[in-house]
C-alpha cells in the first residue's frame, strides 16, 4: 500500500501531539505548523479534525490487532483471554492517549455495541468471541450471550485502566498489573459453568 508521503507526515506529527499533550492538542493549524504545510493543506489529506482523530485511533486498533496476532496463545480458555487481557493492558500503560481516544472519546464512526460488535468488523473483539464461544461449546463457560461476555470484559478492563491511569488507584505500575490479572481472573471464573 502505497501511502502519500504527507499524508504519512501529518499523521505521524498529530500521533505525536496525541502522545505528548491529548487529543485537545491535535488541532489543524498545530500539526499542520509540526509538518511546515498551511491548515488548509491538511484537508487534501483528511477531510476534517474528526477524520483525523479517527485515522489515528484506526492505527491504535490496527497496533492492537497486529499484536495480538503475533502472539500465540497456549493454554485453556482462562490462559488464552487472560493473555490477550494482558495485551490489550501493556497496549493501554504504553498508549495512554492513544487509548483514550480509542475507547472514551466520542468519535462519529467508533463502533457502537451491539450491533458493530455483533457485525463482526473488531478483530480484536472477534479473536475474544471466538475464545468465549469455544469456552461456552466445551462447557468451561456457562452458556450466554458471546459479544455481552466479550463487551462486559472490555468494560472490565476499561474501568480499571481508565481509573489507574487518571490517578485512582495508588499503587505502583507491578502491582495494578497484579490486580487487574486477579480482577480479570475473577470475573472469567464468575462466569464458569
Amino acid at each position: 500500500m502505497n501511502v502519500n508521503p504527507t499524508t504519512l507526515r501529518i499523521a505521524t506529527a498529530a500521533r505525536r501531539l496525541l502522545d505528548k499533550e491529548g487529543a485537545e492538542a491535535v488541532t489543524m493549524r498545530r500539526v499542520a505548523q509540526a509538518v511546515g504545510i498551511t491548515p488548509m493543506a491538511i484537508y487534501r489529506h483528511y477531510p476534517d479534525r474528526a477524520g483525523l482523530l479517527n485515522a489515528l485511533a484506526d492505527t491504535g486498533f490496527a497496533e492492537l490487532a497486529t499484536r495480538l496476532a503475533r502472539q500465540r496463545f497456549p493454554g485453556g480458555i482462562e490462559q488464552q483471554l487472560t493473555k490477550m487481557a494482558e495485551i490489550y493492558l501493556e497496549h493501554a500503560l504504553h498508549n495512554p492517549r492513544l487509548f483514550e481516544l480509542m475507547f472514551l472519546k466520542p468519535r462519529e464512526g467508533a463502533r457502537r455495541y451491539p450491533r458493530d460488535f455483533k457485525a463482526g468488523p473488531s478483530p480484536n473483539g472477534n479473536l475474544k468471541a471466538a475464545v468465549v464461544q469455544e469456552g461456552m461449546t466445551s462447557g468451561y463457560f456457562r452458556k450466554d450471550d458471546v459479544w455481552e461476555i466479550v463487551f462486559e470484559m472490555g468494560a472490565l478492563s476499561h474501568g480499571l485502566i481508565m481509573l489507574y491511569l487518571g490517578g485512582r488507584l495508588a499503587v505502583p505500575p507491578a502491582r495494578f498489573r497484579v490486580m487487574y490479572r486477579r480482577s480479570f481472573r475473577r470475573y472469567l471464573r464468575g462466569i464458569r459453568k
